[in-house]
């Protein structure tokens, strides 16, 4: 523990609940010591001191030789049975930003350092108490947007991925055994390919490419999709987007050209996070306001999962229209909206849908056509499709999301896709047994087992400060 820049050691503090004002808040704090200084400025110390794990204590923290500063509870935790295998202490203060200050200041006057963020986190893996795929499933419970992303951090969290991996791990521990057997006892005369079991390399070979098929689900339900809804000005693209929302967020005119930027706010689609990008109308200006605004909705719509073209339908189809739905770069990824049919008798064109903004009418057509575009995997009734993992919930399918996890695994899947290729060429078995080193190593970085201080700097560098 002593190669990262800063001693993993050295008792720290953060405020684990957000900076604001609140009914309550959690100062943490962990590592070698820690009960014991926070004892210090606790005006029943020896009650601290002698606590036993996982008990709650009452009581004031004071200024160190000085009055009180807050009533708390101070919450006591044993090494190993804390979040990061060490002391730890959680204090649960009034969520006043004036005494939340000074209860961290005193802190560090008796010997608390700050927290890097993600520290706490990184102790936990360093102490063992979980790999790094569970270490990465905090973050994203954190960060998730949407309850499905939660869950399906929560399996991470719970094992599930973890468990996974371990059952792919014995598989190449029990073939490399089997080589290492063979070069270790090279007079015998035995078959070396027979030797490596060929059914449990293709099951482990084909267990990875289903963990693989899992990436695009989770980075789907992690990051979710970015959805602009675009078009000519006054086309109903503003009323489109409060109706979305449920909420009158973005102004609606009459006026032509009333939107100037974009407005962006997340919705939920099926449990995947949307984000929606209410643009500024397209057409021909002087102004440099909407100018600048109109370069601002290409680059939205040049980035957007998911383009939402409004044409107004009492004005109709025009030649603008049909040439920005015929571009190569849109007609893959855009959904053509006829709005306005509680004003107009025109019926949609053929590829449109048909929208009232105001009645709502086609609204739920609309829905449909973005859940499909968007690609949302039925996720439903138990999860239907999705791959279990032994000794996890129902509720809890083995799913990675991070590029990491996935070049790890593909990694893993190229060393035995060679240990297969050697076979059928009769390769000689230190062949065999380095791609199936290379295997188990893959395996190991994914978990954690090997890993440098680079990787863990960049991982947990992302997590907030008390995480």
């Amino acid at each position: 523990m002593k190669y990262l820049r800063y001693d993993t050691d050295d008792p720290i503090v953060a405020l684990a609940t957000p900076w604001g004002t609140s009914a309550l808040a959690v100062i943490r704090g962990s590592g070698m010591g820690s009960i014991e200084l926070t004892a210090s400025i606790f005006d029943k110390p020896e009650v601290l001191k002698k606590a036993r794990g996982n008990s709650s204590h009452h009581g004031f923290i004071n200024e160190p030789r000085g009055g009180p500063i807050d009533e708390v509870v101070v919450q006591v935790y044993r090494a190993p049975l804390s979040y990061t295998g060490q002391d730890s202490v959680e204090i649960s203060c009034h969520g006043s930003l004036p005494g939340i200050a000074a209860i961290l200041e005193a802190m560090k006057k008796v010997g608390f350092r700050d927290a890097e963020p993600g520290e706490y986190t990184l102790r936990a893996f360093l102490n063992q108490k979980m790999d790094l795929t569970r270490a990465e499933a905090v973050r994203e419970i954190v960060e998730a947007k949407s309850r499905t992303a939660h869950d399906l951090a929560l399996g991470r969290l719970s094992g599930a991925l973890e468990t996974r991996i371990e059952v792919l791990k014995r598989n190449v521990v029990l073939m490399l055994s089997h080589a290492e057997l063979l070069l270790d006892y090279p007079e015998d005369e035995l078959d070396e390919a027979q030797d490596i079991d060929t059914e449990i390399l293709s099951s482990t070979i084909s267990a990875i490419d289903d963990l693989l098929a899992t990436y695009g689900t989770g980075r789907l339900y992690q990051e979710g999709v970015k959805v602009a809804i675009t078009g000519k000005t006054n086309a109903g693209k503003s009323s489109l987007f409060n109706l979305f929302l449920r909420e009158d967020r973005s102004i609606v005119s009459e006026l032509h050209g009333t939107t100037r930027d974009y407005i962006e706010s997340w919705i939920t689609m099926d449990g995947i996070p949307v984000c929606l990008f209410d643009t500024a109308g397209l057409r021909p200006s002087n102004s440099g306001v909407e100018r600048e605004g109109i370069r601002r909705t290409a680059e939205i719509v040049r980035n957007a999962d998911v383009v939402v073209y409004l044409v107004d339908g009492p004005v109709g189809v025009l030649d603008e229209d049909r040439e920005f739905l015929v571009r190569p770069d849109i007609t893959h990824r855009s959904i053509a909206v006829w709005n306005k049919i509680d004003i107009t008798e025109s019926v949609a064109p053929d590829g449109f849908i048909g929208l009232s903004t105001v009645t709502g009418e086609g609204f739920g057509d609309l829905e449909a056509a973005l859940a499909h575009q968007i690609g949302a995997p039925d996720l439903r009734g138990g999860w239907d499709g999705m791959d279990w993992c032994p000794g996890t919930r129902p509720g809890n399918p083995a799913v990675i999301d991070s590029v990491r996890q996935k070049e790890h695994l593909e990694s893993a899947l190229r060393s035995l896709m060679h240990v297969r290729e050697g076979i059928d060429c009769q390769m000689p078995t230190d062949a065999l047994a380095t791609d199936l080193r290379d295997a188990l190593d893959a395996f190991g970085e994914l978990t954690g087992e090997v890993t440098t201080q680079d990787i863990l700097d960049v991982m947990f560098s992302q997590f907030c400060v008390g995480k």
